[in-house]
């Protein structure tokens, strides 16, 4: 009898992690267990009636560095490579970004060019603040809120108005909660490291091994700022489906866990709502808190950690118009908390994927609404389709001039879809770790929850534990090119 492996969700995150279980050369049995009647998590594309396509989650992949390269070479794996829509370094949408402040769009300044002039909404060339970051000392704490450390080494205003919008972009949360170690790693080490994040970001961290294929050289060729897929990302889980259910994978949906228990042998008993399965190890790719409540009374005190991971909740709020343009070209914008505490900013899906049109070609842009004015709502139980709706065609009339009404629209409420890296983060991750050695519980982590929220992190996070599972070390690829 060869181990099982019982990997708990099915978002990106256990769908990666079956992949590389199933890719072994001695391969356990795997069962992957979703608790929803689909795979793929928060990675959702929904097609108009009209063909066009709207995500309703993540829109696009960062093809960068090691963790964006290995997403590529699976994506080769799976035979996706003709599905691939890029956004190459010369294009708008890889160009402009724009943050949306004191009623204005304002371009974030590209190039040396724009670091030297003046460019609002910062009142002083962003030069300064990069002469002041060389000079900062270190900072002495393990660890500090992205506004400070922000705030400390490049200024107030950079603090408030670029750092504040980019927390709300990527994490939908406060800056003056989040923890720099944690949400942004590459910046808090440059400054550990380097003493300055300017010197590290362009001394290095050193290159790592990058896998190797003849995707991602076109990737690096094109200086990919991204890249999705022609009919959504969300052919990307509906890829590993089929891979893994060839590959013998047990796919159980529509089956949520509502317990784990630990057998005498030290072997897990998985409770489903009228079954139960046995597994030699668990891999938890669900969020933290939701693990929190399945784990047995032995596991109390990992529970508690798990517990205090939180996570906050996103409505997505895509529109299509008819015949209508944008002011400007490029990626999207964003909004500082103190210009809008519900609109998080506004994404050009057209300018980026032109091919997701539709026919006959309608302009799509999505709405991301959060922050404090969500919370405030969803506290007091007020949420409602039509006011996201209206907000987002406010924000698209307002920020935009979009002032007719869309011909197509798509409310989605995200319920705590982005876990929040708050000051001390890297402790509770610290604590779980210790916890799980010192038990030595069958048991390993993965998913947004722990150590990145983007797609590939997420990625990384499957492979890593799979890896973690097989005993082996996460080799470099076969066809791994030294940079």
């Amino acid at each position: 009898m060869g181990r099982t492996v019982v990997v708990l969700g099915g978002g990106i995150s256990g769908l990666a992690a079956c992949y590389h279980l199933s890719r072994a050369p001695r391969p356990p049995k795997v069962v992957l267990v979703e608790g929803s009647p689909r795979l793929g998590g928060w990675i959702r594309s929904v097609q108009g009636p009209d063909g066009a396509i709207f995500e309703l989650g993540p829109r696009g992949i960062r093809p960068a560095g090691a963790l964006g390269a290995r997403t590529l070479l699976m994506v080769s794996e799976l035979g996706l490579d003709s599905e691939v829509l890029p956004v190459r370094g010369n294009h708008p949408a890889a160009l402009n970004r724009f943050l949306y402040v004191g009623g204005a769009l304002h371009a974030l300044p590209t190039g040396l060019r724009g670091l030297l002039r003046p460019s609002p909404p910062f009142s002083k060339p962003l030069f300064w603040a990069g002469l002041r970051e060389l000079t900062q000392p270190r900072g002495k704490e393990p660890d500090e809120t992205v506004h400070s450390f922000a705030e400390r080494r490049l200024g107030p205003e950079v603090a408030s108005l670029a750092m504040d919008s980019l927390c709300r972009g990527v994490f939908a949360g406060n800056s003056r909660e989040l923890s720099i170690r944690s949400c942004f790693p590459s910046l808090f080490q440059a400054e550990q490291t380097h003493r300055s994040i300017l010197l590290g970001l362009l001394l290095g961290a050193g290159q790592s091994p990058q896998p190797d294929s003849a995707l991602i050289r076109q990737a690096r060729a094109e200086r990919w700022s991204q890249w999705s897929l022609r009919g959504g990302l969300e052919m990307l889980p509906q890829a590993l489906d089929t891979h893994l259910t060839n590959r013998g994978v047990n796919i159980l949906r529509g089956q949520p866990v509502c317990r784990l228990s630990l057998q005498a042998e030290g072997r897990w008993k998985v409770s489903l709502g009228d079954s139960s399965l046995e597994a030699d190890h668990i891999i938890s790719a669900i969020p933290a808190s939701a693990l929190s409540e399945l784990l047995p009374a032995e596991a109390a005190p990992l529970a508690g950690v798990l517990r205090t991971i939180s996570a906050v909740s996103v409505a997505v709020v895509n529109l299509q118009y008819r015949g209508a343009r944008l002011p400007v070209q490029g990626f999207g914008h964003l909004v500082p908390s103190a210009e809008d505490p519900g609109v998080l900013g506004i994404v050009y899906d057209s300018v980026a994927f032109p091919e997701q049109d539709g026919s006959p070609p309608g302009l799509r842009v999505t709405v991301m609404l959060g922050g404090s004015w969500l919370q405030t709502l969803a506290a007091g139980g007020a949420l409602s389709q039509e006011l996201f709706q209206q907000q987002a065609q406010e924000a698209a009339a307002t920020q935009l001039g979009l002032k007719e009404p869309p011909s197509h629209c798509l409310v989605h409420l995200h319920k705590n879809c982005i876990p929040q890296y708050t000051v001390g983060h890297w402790q509770k991750l610290e604590a779980a770790k210790q916890f799980l050695a010192a038990q030595r519980l069958p048991l390993t982590l993965a998913g947004a929850s722990y150590e990145g929220v983007a797609v590939n992190d997420c990625i990384e996070s499957g492979r890593q534990a799979a890896f973690s599972v097989l005993g082996t070390e996460p080799h470099p690829d076969p066809h791994t090119l030294q940079p």
